[in-house]
């Protein structure tokens, strides 16, 4: 019978635990927002990540991406909130945009306009720090998705949210932060049909009635 020890586990093999994969698909979001995927592949890479079981299946989505890595294997490192700042102007962020999982939007005497329906949104909870003084911003959501703003200080200010209670299926928004003689509205589009016209209230119209 032999004495040999067994061969030592190749780190490649190791399992990988749910905060290492949320942390991959942070990695990729920022590789798409630098140009470096595509919708698609972003999509495909993600789906990969989430299934992943071990370190090198994980680490495979990221191979391609110079500059983009899983920083010390087994020591997930949080990403940080993506800023958006609008200053005495007007943003909008609509269409199949990536969502991030913390967002922080500064605002000063502007309009932020952040559409979320059609946009790409991969974690179930979506955490957005407001730091707005004498602007508006405009959040639409999507049908499935709720939102707590219950942790937003607001001083002379409004956050007015018409979402209504939302959908268990969907994302979850999470609104801290600050709001200071500006206003915060929460809502979800509404259709009307006039022929081949579809208007969505607000911010788009279509044709061909879907």
């Amino acid at each position: 019978m032999s004495s040999e020890p067994p061969a030592p586990i190749s780190p490649r093999d190791f399992r990988v635990s749910d905060a290492e994969r949320e942390h991959v698909v942070g990695v990729l979001q920022k590789a798409i927002g630098h140009g470096m995927l595509t919708l698609d592949e972003f999509t495909a890479r993600t789906d990969t990540a989430l299934a992943a079981k071990t370190r090198a299946e994980l680490n495979a989505v990221l191979v391609d991406l110079p500059g983009v890595v899983n920083r010390e294997p087994g020591s997930p490192t949080a990403v940080p909130p993506i800023e958006y700042r609008t200053v005495m102007s007007s943003s909008k962020r609509e269409g199949p945009w990536v969502v991030p999982r913390e967002m922080s939007v500064h605002n000063r005497m502007g309009s932020s306009e952040f559409d979320f329906t059609e946009a790409v949104i991969s974690h179930a909870e979506v955490h957005i720090r407001l730091d707005v003084a004498g602007g508006a911003v405009d959040l639409l959501l999507p049908a499935n998705a709720s939102c707590d703003s219950h942790g937003v200080e607001v001083v002379a200010g409004s956050v007015e949210d018409k979402s209504g209670g939302g959908g268990a299926s969907g994302p979850r928004f999470i609104l801290t932060g600050r709001v200071k003689a500006g206003a915060v509205h929460i809502r979800r589009p509404s259709y009307t049909h006039l022929g081949p016209i579809t208007i969505r209230r607000p911010w788009k119209v279509s044709w061909g009635g879907s």
